[in-house]
């Protein structure tokens, strides 16, 4: 029996997270040792949409194992910090910081819901807030994860997204190219992903019992929550390729989007 309040749902997607975080990082798609040798995560759009962040502080939400929070570090960043829901996850980032010999007035991990980031994170406000690639499908309510995302921006500062497409949830699993789910349902039937991740196969299903939760969000629902919170929103791209696949223009894999506030 699976429970479908919003609470339990993310008890569930917690759980999710929290059991996957030691495959996660004995995993080859993480491939931690490649990364404690100075494999940098951060996607070559990404690099050039959000700029140099030399001198710049960083807050990354949804970070999970920290990867990308800690490149942005040795990018140049002066300060990141990475949140996460899940306390597994916060400790291996912490972890991850400690071998790269960066000290916590560098790089540091909170263990919070995205909800309550404006509370948990030890700053008011950041020159970038940043987050992405499969985060927001996992939150219940867009618009109060874009309220509390662009309160913590600071003047002159920007939120720079990058995320799965939602047309990605409507194609096949086989070609990856066929539409052939709807686009347009707001909760999956059933449970999300029940007995894999996004690194390895899981067999048998993990303890929770459940891949997790998702919701989808169209683009314009993103946008226009981003929109709303008054931030500027200074582009919206799209993408033909994610970390997984790329289909040479076919469909859009990937979308990215930044807004600033003004100093």
């Amino acid at each position: 029996m699976y429970t479908r309040t919003p609470a339990d749902r993310r008890e569930t997607n917690r759980a999710r997270w929290d059991e996957r975080v030691p495959i996660h990082t004995a995993s080859e798609y993480y491939d931690l040792e490649s990364f404690r040798a100075g494999q940098d995560v951060i996607r070559p759009f990404e690099a050039a949409e959000v700029g140099s962040v030399t001198g710049k502080s960083l807050l990354h939400l949804q970070c999970h194992l920290g990867l990308d929070t800690l490149s942005w570090a040795l990018r140049g960043a002066s300060r990141v910090v990475g949140l996460d829901f899940s306390e597994p996850a916060v400790d291996a980032a912490r972890e991850l910081a400690a071998d790269l010999g960066l000290p916590p007035d560098r790089a540091s991990f909170v263990a919070a819901d995205v909800y309550d980031a404006a509370e948990a994170v030890p700053d008011s406000a950041y020159d970038i807030v940043y987050t992405g690639t499969g985060a927001l499908c996992w939150l219940p309510d867009i618009v109060r994860w874009a309220e509390t995302a662009a309160s913590l921006v600071a003047p002159g500062g920007f939120l720079y997204l990058a995320e799965f497409h939602p047309l990605t949830d409507a194609l096949d699993d086989e070609s990856g190219s066929r539409i052939a789910h709807d686009a347009w349902s707001d909760v999956p039937p059933g449970p999300y992903g029940d007995g894999d991740t996004d690194a390895d196969t899981v067999d048998p299903p993990l303890h929770s019992g459940s891949g997790g939760w998702a919701r989808q969000h169209t683009l314009g629902d993103v946008v226009t929550a981003v929109a709303a919170t008054g931030l500027r929103l200074e582009f919206l791209h799209e993408h033909d390729a994610t970390p997984r696949r790329a289909m040479g223009g076919r469909v859009p894999l990937m979308y990215s989007l930044r807004a600033s506030r003004l100093p």
